[in-house]
């Protein structure tokens, strides 16, 4: 890891999908080019940070960048990859513009992996996977995190628990039962976790009855106020990180 680099040399963080090592020179995506030129105004000989999730970090050169079109030297690795030990986050999707919220910020704080599930009340049934991507590319480059979250195909709720793996705990965000706060459960078990937000108005009797009852599942509350969706998904992930020493 080289440790002479400060930040601010560094004009973009870019995320790739070539393999990165030392004096390569990689070609960038034609609106990865677009975006430097044209929206970051930046030139030849500028450096940058490029990461593809797997190599680590690595400082590069602009070696020659056009309209659609760009070539970066590497140099040497900034920061060596470290596995991704997220939660992960299950959600019913909700109209864009909040569904951009929960991607973005489920990105920023860590999670690992996002499920889309379809309950009853689902706003929204069909998701753009390519979509959900690239605002988790975008978010990744923003954060400073190396890695980007695996976004699996939506499936209904009750198909969930067939492949559920047994060492994940599956905390249930469960309005108007009186479920046990989060903090409490957290405290009290140490196993990974992965978080489930259902949808506007919350489960239908029969889903939420379904669900807590299974083996991988525990009910918990997240106060006294009834919240978003999007407002329970960041609210859960924040305290679930914050307990779990991910701000430490």
């Amino acid at each position: 890891m080289n440790k002479h680099f400060s930040p601010t040399a560094f004009k973009a963080r870019l995320f790739v999908t070539g393999t990165l090592s030392a004096g390569q020179m990689l070609d960038l995506a034609p609106e990865q080019a677009r975006r430097l030129a044209s929206v970051l105004r930046l030139s030849a000989g500028d450096r940058v940070k490029l990461f593809n999730g797997v190599d680590g970090e690595w400082s590069g050169v602009i070696e020659s960048l056009g309209k659609n079109s760009a070539r970066v030297l590497l140099e040497n690795m900034v920061r060596e990859q470290i596995a991704s030990s997220g939660p992960w986050l299950v959600f019913s999707p909700v109209k864009k513009s909040r569904l951009d919220m929960i991607i973005e910020k489920a990105t920023e704080l860590g999670v690992a992996r996002l499920i889309p599930v379809i309950t009853e009340r689902t706003e929204s049934r069909r998701v753009n996977l390519d979509r959900l991507r690239a605002q988790t590319i975008e978010a990744a480059e923003q954060c400073e995190r190396l890695d980007i979250p695996q976004i699996d195909e939506p499936l209904k709720l009750e198909k969930l628990a067939l492949s559920w793996p047994a060492d994940r705990k599956l905390l249930v965000c469960a309005e108007r039962i009186g479920a046990p706060p989060l903090a409490t459960v957290l405290t009290q078990n140490a196993a990974l976790f992965a978080i489930l937000v259902g949808p506007e108005g919350g489960f239908e009797k029969g889903e939420l009855d379904w669900i807590i009852n299974q083996p991988i599942s525990v009910a918990v509350g997240l106060g006294p106020r009834i919240l978003r969706t999007e407002t329970a998904a960041i609210a859960a992930l924040t305290l679930l990180q914050a307990l779990s020493g991910d701000w430490q």
